[in-house]
């Protein structure tokens, strides 16, 4: 996979991560409410481990697996979430879309502009044919998130994954991009 770009959007850039980016992303991704509702990120949520999910993300990257960006305000450079495409399929020309948010930026659609600049991305500069997600169902922001992108439901996983302890259900959902505006 080429080098990655830099998008943007109306409000926010989506640029590479660095190692730089370790200690706000263990601050805003050590938050107990992200790691809540996400299935990859643990509680509590080390310098360490973000600095070797930077790290490791890059190399997964360098292999055409992910690609992964930091999502900024544009004009501050704040950094105020992540969001990428990861599991990237060629043979079947898929991937699936994840993200999170920092909790102080919650409701002011961060989230859903960058998940339609990253989908954009995803049909347009890497040829996918179908983009998909998974949320747990007690989480029902981030089911709105992807229908707002255009996802449609696909079932109910029950009990699909445990997150400390309990089994929780988790709702698929994905795009194809003859549905893509």
């Amino acid at each position: 996979m080429a080098s990655q770009p830099t998008l943007e959007s109306e409000r926010l850039v989506l640029r590479p991560l660095t190692p730089k980016d370790a200690p706000i992303l263990h601050l805003l991704a050590g938050r107990r409410e992200i790691a809540d509702t996400t299935i990859s990120i643990p509680h509590p949520y080390s310098e360490q481990q973000a600095l070797q999910w930077i790290t490791g993300t890059a190399e997964l990257h360098a292999k055409g697996k992910v690609v992964v960006f930091a999502i900024q305000l544009k004009g501050e450079g704040n950094l105020v979430g992540t969001i990428g495409l990861r599991d990237i399929d060629s043979e079947h020309s898929q991937a699936e879309l994840g993200f999170w948010i920092a909790v102080e930026c919650w409701r002011k659609g961060y989230a859903t502009e960058a998940a339609r600049t990253v989908v954009a991305f995803g049909f347009e500069q890497l040829g996918l044919n179908r983009i998909y997600a998974h949320y747990m169902a007690r989480n029902p922001a981030s089911g709105r998130v992807l229908a707002k992108v255009g996802m449609k439901p696909e079932g109910l996983l029950r009990q699909r994954v445990r997150k400390w302890g309990v089994f929780e259900d988790v709702v698929p959902m994905a795009l194809l991009r003859e549905e893509w505006p």
